[in-house]
């Protein structure tokens, strides 16, 4: 938003190198470029195509420009499409700080305004101009500027009463023009002139941001600016419900291949579209890119970086093969339909070997890979019934868009997840409070934390899930965490320990639920080397991969700061080397000895109810 100045009157311009500007330029001329657009655009941003356009955002002081065009850019940026804004206040800091509130210099303002945007769109950005720009006329000339280049341009009304601008009133402006402070303020005795055939009106009085940010989705998506896909909508696989019965029907007459529990978590995370756009278990292509590429290649780049497949053995491969469709057949109910199979060789060492980066076969997960069937069939998957697990914890197993409603009904303008398959501790708890202070230090009102456990299957010295549940209950109910800005819900994925590969699914899985800041932690995925005891993959490699990640870019990654007990304020703080001698690091190893003993840890270390459930839980194995 533009502030306003004390003066109509023209200022006079000196030859000073700050108005230089403002002086005719001559002999000068229009060098083509040796690029064109479509090669330029297959260059910038993630997504190929030549999208240059600019968005010009009038409207009245306080009719919530800026806080449009700042959602609009980065909802762009955040789906690989290159983006930036130009804001009335900032252009007056730099490039227009020589000009004041008159006419004419609004006019001018105007003027270079349209042309830099134009170089923006040229170079193939979404340019979003934020200005007053009250005069019909100037909106015209930014219009035929980009015309003449032949650069689409979409004036966008934020239309906002003049009540409600005033109400909004943050930087007292409106209240100094009325009281005759300030002269030449638009709305009070400066006209603004409404645009007349506008490409869309935001009602900002009655429409959130978020409201306004898909209407300008829709319709820079409408004009080929945006591409559909960009949105990475969940895609379910659940059957519609008028179409149930007769599914049902058919699964019963098909051939039946019997799955196991593992297999039916990864059947859950497809039919709950955590693995969008996949249609089902993978197809060889699919299994192909995901294991040399990470991503998913038809279509743009998708990370995908783990693979979601369904072993099989040589007998039901020779038994199914040729049938263009079999049922999945889960402890004795048929629960879903593969439909258009296709079988491929399983070469079990190749896969873990670059899943996991060792082919050892006492690793938990790639024990299970090894005596696994010696075929992989993909398909498309018809799941037939919501999935329960009937162990008291399904209403917290919320689907991506579950999940999505929940933030909506939350107002929740920023969502930052913390994946984890441990109890939370006070240092977690610290990285996700500073998590949250920093948002809202960046602008934010209601950022939303998305504690996500991970549900699926876990090696057996691992904390049981109902057990980690009833720890962080007891973390919320002692508000460590605010609950009222938490919402805990449960990940159905399975636990590969496959370290910085792994680590991009679990962030790519949340960019589809809706997260936009993703906690990542020191080791994620990671475990010791079974043979050897160290650790499987270097500790702060998941952190580095996932700032590398293609196809992530929805999401930003917020690095592990490294948290340990502070003895001298008796509290867990982030870890600072000069004081190292003021540091406890209690290790997992340490805290699980203390729970069997029924030691206290060291006060503020953990919640004391938290630790109640820790300690409960270590002495129930004792005990057995």
């Amino acid at each position: 938003m533009e502030t306003h100045g004390n003066s109509n009157k023209k200022q006079k311009l000196s030859n000073t190198i700050e108005n230089w500007g403002m002086q005719r330029a001559t002999n000068v001329t229009y060098q083509a470029h040796h690029v064109s657009r479509n090669k330029r655009g297959q260059v910038v941003g993630t997504r190929g195509g030549f999208r240059g356009c600019t968005v010009w955002l009038t409207g009245l002081s306080g009719a919530g420009k800026t806080t449009v065009s700042m959602a609009l850019e980065e909802y762009l940026v955040c789906h690989g499409i290159p983006c930036y804004t130009l804001d009335g206040d900032n252009i007056r800091q730099g490039l227009n700080k020589n000009l004041g509130f008159s006419p004419e210099d609004r006019e001018e303002n105007i003027r270079r305004i349209a042309e830099v945007a134009r170089l923006f769109a040229d170079a193939g950005l979404v340019c979003i101009a934020s200005f007053i720009s009250p005069y019909s006329r100037d909106r015209l000339n930014a219009r035929k500027i980009h015309e003449a280049a032949g650069l689409p341009f979409f004036e966008v009304f934020v239309d906002a009463p003049l009540d409600v601008c005033e109400q909004r009133d943050v930087k007292g402006l409106y209240k100094k023009a009325r009281a005759g402070e300030i002269r030449g303020f638009t709305g009070i005795d400066s006209e603004y002139e409404k645009p007349e055939a506008p490409e869309l009106v935001l009602k900002t009085d009655s429409c959130s941001v978020n409201e306004c940010i898909q209407q300008l989705v829709d319709l820079l998506q409408e004009r080929d600016i945006v591409p559909v896909d960009a949105s990475y909508e969940v895609k379910e696989l659940y059957v519609q419900e008028n179409k149930l019965d007769l599914a049902k029907a058919d699964a019963d007459t098909l051939p039946a291949v019997q799955i196991g529990k593992l297999d039916m978590q990864w059947v859950q995370v497809l039919a709950e579209g955590w693995a969008t756009p996949l249609n089902g278990f993978m197809r060889e292509r699919e299994y192909l890119q995901c294991l040399h590429f990470d991503c998913l290649l038809d279509g743009g780049v998708i990370n995908l970086s783990v693979p979601v497949v369904l072993p099989v053995s040589t007998a039901d491969k020779e038994r199914l093969d040729g049938v263009t469709a079999m049922a999945l057949v889960y402890e004795g109910r048929r629960v879903a339909i593969l439909r258009n199979p296709e079988f491929y060789e399983h070469r079990k060492e190749e896969r873990c070997a670059r899943q996991w980066g060792t082919t050892c076969k006492d690793h938990p997960y790639i024990k299970m890979v090894m005596e696994s069937g010696d075929w992989l069939v993909g398909g498309d998957l018809q799941v037939l019934d919501r999935i329960y697990w009937n162990d008291g914890l399904d209403q917290y197993r919320l689907t991506p868009n579950e999940l999505k409603q929940k933030f909506k009904e939350m107002n929740a303008d920023a969502v930052f997840a913390f994946q984890l398959r441990n109890p939370v501790h006070n240092g977690h708890a610290l990285l996700m409070q500073d998590t949250q202070k920093r948002l809202v230090e960046r602008g934010y009102r209601r950022p939303v934390l998305l504690l996500h456990p991970l549900g699926g299957w876990t090696k057996d010295d691992d904390v049981p899930l109902p057990w980690r549940m009833k720890q962080h209950a007891a973390v919320l109910e002692e508000r460590v965490l605010d609950p009222d800005s938490t919402i805990v819900a449960i990940f159905p994925s399975p636990m590969m320990y496959a370290g910085p590969t792994e680590v991009q699914w679990h962030c790519r899985a949340r960019m589809v639920a809706g997260a936009n800041f993703y906690i990542v932690g020191r080791d994620p995925a990671g475990m010791p080397h079974p043979a050897t005891g160290k650790d499987l993959y270097e500790p702060s490699h998941g952190a580095k991969v996932l700032t590398m990640a293609p196809g992530l870019v929805s999401l930003e990654i917020v690095p592990f700061k490294v948290a340990a007990y502070n003895k001298v304020k008796g509290a867990m703080d982030f870890y600072e080397p000069k004081n190292h001698q003021d540091y406890d690091f209690i290790s997992g190893t340490r805290m699980r000895r203390m729970a069997r003993e029924g030691e206290n840890p060291p006060d503020g270390f953990m919640a004391l109810k938290a630790w109640a459930v820790l300690k409960e839980y270590y002495q129930s194995l004792e005990k057995a």
